[in-house]
């Protein structure tokens, strides 16, 4: 069976949706290890609880970006994974490290990227008025945000939104999408051509180019 590592900073919300994809069996892999840079990250503990290696990286412990990133590099590599999952790992990653794992790591992020990437995406996307937001699956490059786009889910933005409320839809629509573009990448059927992103499905049946909607959400695919 493939091997993931996933990588996180805290509550681990969408590590907990990859464990549910992996105990029914929807995941196209296991969970090697989970590494966090941060001690006492909730998602720790939720890991150990499901039987998976809980590990500590604490990126204070270094002395620069290299030496933690080399760090991090090593304890990964000791799994020998098919795949590098960033669940809400909140460091930015060195050119080399991202480069290192290229074509096999995958991030989520809480936007319609290419809008709003980096931080504080839900209090900006109210900020400009948004009317469609959402959440995007895409593969990790050294430009921060701004890899090959593998999936979205849309949410609607409705006029007494705040941050939280906001947020909660998003959060939902992440846990649906994040286990299917993982399972796809396992499965092999995701092919890279410049920055576009090729679904290809299974054996006998027509390639994919618009997923069906998901939930209450748009859903686009490659």
């Amino acid at each position: 069976m493939k091997k993931l590592v996933v990588l996180i900073s805290g509550q681990g919300s969408n590590l907990e949706a990859l464990i549910a994809a992996r105990d029914a069996g929807g995941l196209g892999a296991g969970i090697a290890a989970v590494i966090s840079n941060r001690p006492q990250a909730p998602g720790l503990e939720k890991a150990a609880a499901a039987g998976i290696p809980a590990v500590v990286v604490d990126h204070r412990d270094y002395p620069d970006r290299e030496a933690f990133d080399a760090a991090l590099a090593e304890r990964i590599d000791a799994h020998a994974p098919d795949a590098v999952v960033l669940a809400g790992f909140m460091r930015i990653l060195t050119d080399g490290f991202v480069r290192r794992y290229e074509g096999r790591m995958v991030n989520i992020h809480p936007s319609l990227l290419p809008a709003f990437p980096g931080l504080n995406t839900h209090q900006r996307a109210l900020g400009e008025g948004v009317r469609i937001h959402g959440c995007t699956v895409h593969f990790v490059t050294p430009e921060l945000d701004h890899g090959p786009t593998i999936i979205q889910a849309a949410v609607p933005v409705f006029d007494d939104d705040d941050e939280e409320t906001l947020a909660a839809r998003v959060l939902e629509a992440e846990h649906r999408i994040y286990p299917l573009a993982v399972r796809w990448l396992m499965e092999g059927r995701l092919r890279l051509e410049g920055r576009r992103v090729r679904l290809s499905a299974p054996a006998g049946e027509p390639a994919v180019l618009i997923a069906p909607a998901i939930g209450s959400g748009v859903c686009r695919a490659p």
